[in-house]
């Protein structure tokens, strides 16, 4: 039988309904790389478009919409805004930081001297640009927003990438990649130091036993997702409460999900093995054999995919096509005027993304190899470092993000512009690039 079975590809598929003509191309556009930049493209240019048309206060108005959370007499009140920026974004911070764990445990960055020129590179690309934004604003009403010219967009970067296709080897892809991962992690630490409140130490010391319940959890072996995401919302109401930015609850969480799966293909098999196909018109719902070995091969097949893999494979299309959309909607809006061009932290944000990201990136992953800290691949030659270095630029929703706390409401439209500026010049100039070197000749001998 289970030869015949193998034989016939009807009989080892899933059954086929209608409706998944339907849902199977707008999965497929799901899993598109340059799908989610090009959607959070689009709302950038919704946004700005609206900020200046006749419904500029309307749209202005619905993101303030207060919304508030009430259980007995504890209620907890945010604006549209603010839930979109302190809530959701926590979920883009811990799949930035799953994406970072699965690096460092299963991918290239468990390599110490190839993790070290993309960490070296991203330190490099935090350091410099804000050198360069605090010598144009130091003693100034913008000094401190430093910060904003520190991340770079993973979305955008993965995004501009991905339509230069084969021209391009992969180790550009993930050198960029794992540099955005470590860019943002900085980024949002810099967020929880620099630009958090006064820090309350008494919900501040009810998070960390939060997180250390969330760890014993995983050492006595609960498994179900529910409880740990209960666990989370706690210690993020603590986190909101101590003064320090919610969202590195998502970075901190997202390193502790665990990289390694729990069940082997060897102990797969040999549960699948074991697998007794029901009768032809059995319906009981009785506890048999059969039924609880078919429920102990459905959880192994869940679990031949680590935690890390399965939170990555569900959040990445709501972080994608959501959550980071609705951000740039709620966050990209400025009026934009001829004299806001001039502003020194118009120019000081331009600069520091433009000229900050590829001298900061080249210059410390120089430093890297040139000390053996780091190795660079024989492919990755360093113009396409220098391409990549400039698509690093590219700071659109972190620098949003830190710029709406960095920044008062007098400064916010400039700084908004020199983001969005620097971001477009830095994708054209990268792209423009990357396309002027010959396709498949970009590698090099020398590694030094």
């Amino acid at each position: 039988m289970i030869k015949d079975q193998k034989a016939d590809p009807e009989a080892t598929g899933l059954p086929k309904v209608f409706v998944e003509r339907l849902a199977n191309p707008f999965v497929r556009f799901l899993h598109i790389e340059s799908a989610g930049g090009a959607v959070l493209f689009l709302c950038a240019v919704v946004a700005l478009a609206l900020s200046n048309s006749p419904w500029t206060d309307s749209f202005e108005q619905f993101w303030e919409t207060p919304l508030s959370v009430q259980l007995g007499s504890f209620t907890f009140m945010r604006s549209l805004r603010e839930w979109i920026n302190d809530g959701l974004m926590t979920l883009f911070f811990f799949l930035v930081a799953l994406e970072l764990k699965r690096e460092l445990v299963l991918g290239e960055l468990k390599k110490p001297r190839m993790a070290g020129l993309s960490i070296a590179a991203a330190i490099g690309g935090m350091i410099v640009p804000a050198a360069i934004y605090l010598a144009l604003q130091i003693g100034q009403p913008g000094q401190s927003g430093w910060g904003t010219v520190m991340a770079t967009d993973t979305a955008f970067v993965i995004g501009s990438l991905a339509l230069l296709g084969a021209r391009i080897p992969r180790s550009l892809r993930v050198f960029m990649l794992s540099l955005a991962i470590v860019d943002d992690i900085g980024a949002i630490l810099v967020v929880a130091i620099g630009y958090s409140s006064h820090i309350a130490w008494w919900p501040l010391a009810v998070a960390v036993l939060g997180v250390a319940i969330v760890r014993a959890m995983a050492i006595l072996g609960f498994r179900g997702f529910p409880l740990y995401i209960l666990a989370g919302a706690g210690i993020w109401l603590a986190v909101d409460a101590s003064g320090i930015h919610p969202t590195v609850v998502g970075v901190v969480l997202g390193l502790m999900t665990p990289a390694r799966r729990w069940v082997s293909d060897e102990r797969l098999y040999a549960i699948l093995n074991q697998v007794i196909a029901h009768p032809a018109g059995d319906e009981s719902s009785a506890d048999t054999k059969d039924r609880r070995t078919l429920q102990m091969a459905e959880v192994a097949a869940r679990e031949t995919l680590s935690p890390v893999e399965r939170l990555e494979i569900t959040l990445h299309p709501w972080v994608g096509f959501v959550i980071m959309p609705l951000f740039a909607l709620a966050n990209a809006g400025l009026s934009l005027t001829l004299n806001s061009l001039g502003s020194s932290v118009t120019v000081a944000v331009f600069c520091g993304f433009v000229l900050g990201k590829p001298i900061g990136i080249l210059l410390f992953s120089w430093l890297a190899v040139r000390s053996h800290i780091a190795v660079r691949p024989p492919e990755l030659s360093w113009g396409l470092l220098a391409g990549g270095s400039l698509l690093a630029g590219i700071g659109f929703t972190m620098a949003l993000f830190i710029a709406n706390m960095a920044f008062s409401e007098s400064l916010i439209d400039s700084a908004k512009l020199g983001i969005l500026l620097a971001s477009a010049f830095s994708a054209v100039a990268g792209i423009a690039l990357l396309m002027w070197l010959p396709a498949g000749k970009n590698s090099s001998p020398d590694n030094r």
